[in-house]
C-alpha cells in the first residue's frame, strides 16, 4: 500500500509512525525539531488512518509490509524507525519480519506483548456519532462527552473529523472506523519472538501502565543493545504530554 506522508529536512532518514486513531500531523512540531537537527523526517499515515488508503486488511504484518514498501519506494538506506503505541508495535513487527532494515529503533510506550481490549468505550463513542444527522464538530463533541470523560482523548479524536462532502455538508472520520472495529483483535496481538542487535530505545511514560517490569525483561531478551528511558509525570501520550523531554530523550539517543 502506498502510504500518505509528510517530509521535512535533509540527512539520515527518520520515519515516525503514529498510534491508533492518530495521523501524521500529530507529530508536526517534533518532526520540525528533528529536521532542524539534520534528519530527513518522514511522518507517515499508517493504513486506515489519516490520508492513507482504507482497506479491510488491518494487521501488524500488513503495516510492516507497508513500511518496507515505503522504505523501498523512497530508496532509504537503514532508516531510523520511531513509533508510538500502535506505531511502536509496527516498528517491532518490522524488526521481526525484516531484521536489520533499520539503523536504530525507538519504541514509545508499548511492549511486545498482547494487550486486553483497551478501546471498547472509545469505539462505542465513535460509532455513536452519526454524521447523517449531525453537521458540526460541536454536535460530535457533545456525543463523545456521553462516553469519554478525558478532555485530551476527546480533542485527539475530534481532530480526525473532516469535510467528506462540502456540497452536502457531510463530515466523516478520517480513519476507517469499520475496519478498525472489525479487525481490532489484530492489533492486540503479541509480536513473535525474535533476536536483534539493532540499537533500540524504549521510552516509557512515568504514569503509564503500558510497559511493566516484565515487559522490560522481555525487551532485554529480544534486544542485545536496548535502553529504557522513563519520562516522569507522563502518561501513555508521552510525546504529547512532555514534548521537550521526549525530544531531548530521542535526540540524545540519535546523536
Amino acid at each position: 500500500m502506498k502510504l500518505a506522508y509528510r517530509s521535512l529536512g535533509e540527512g539520515p532518514a527518520l520515519i515516525i509512525l503514529h498510534g491508533l486513531f492518530g495521523q501524521s500531523d500529530n507529530w508536526n512540531t517534533l518532526a520540525r525539531q528533528f529536521a532542524q537537527q539534520g534528519f530527513q523526517v518522514f511522518t507517515v499515515d499508517q493504513r486506515n488512518h489519516g490520508l492513507s488508503p482504507h482497506s479491510n486488511v488491518w494487521s501488524y504484518e500488513a503495516m510492516a509490509d507497508d513500511l518496507m514498501e515505503f522504505v523501498q519506494d523512497h530508496h532509504l538506506l537503514n532508516p531510523i524507525l520511531l513509533g508510538h503505541s500502535m506505531g511502536g508495535k509496527t516498528v517491532l513487527f518490522t524488526e521481526h519480519k525484516y531484521p536489520g532494515l533499520a539503523q536504530k529503533l525507538i519504541v514509545a510506550d508499548i511492549s511486545a506483548r498482547a494487550y486486553p481490549p483497551q478501546h471498547n468505550e472509545v469505539l462505542k463513542a465513535l460509532h455513536a456519532v452519526n454524521f447523517e444527522t449531525i453537521s458540526t464538530r460541536k454536535e460530535a463533541e457533545a456525543i463523545l462527552n456521553e462516553y469519554i470523560q478525558d478532555f485530551g482523548t476527546k480533542q485527539f479524536l475530534l481532530k480526525n473529523i473532516y469535510w467528506k462532502d462540502s456540497e452536502t455538508n457531510r463530515m466523516d472520520w478520517r480513519f476507517n472506523l469499520k475496519t478498525i472495529s472489525d479487525e481490532y483483535a489484530n492489533v492486540s496481538v503479541e509480536v513473535p519472538s525474535f533476536k536483534s542487535n539493532t540499537p533500540t530505545l524504549i521510552i516509557k511514560g512515568g504514569r503509564s501502565l503500558y510497559i511493566t517490569d516484565t515487559d522490560w525483561q522481555n525487551f532485554q531478551l529480544r534486544f542485545s543493545n536496548v535502553k529504557l528511558e522513563t519520562i516522569a509525570d507522563a502518561g501513555h501520550w508521552v510525546h504529547a504530554e512532555k514534548p521537550q523531554a521526549f525530544y531531548e530523550c530521542v535526540l540524545n539517543f540519535l546523536k
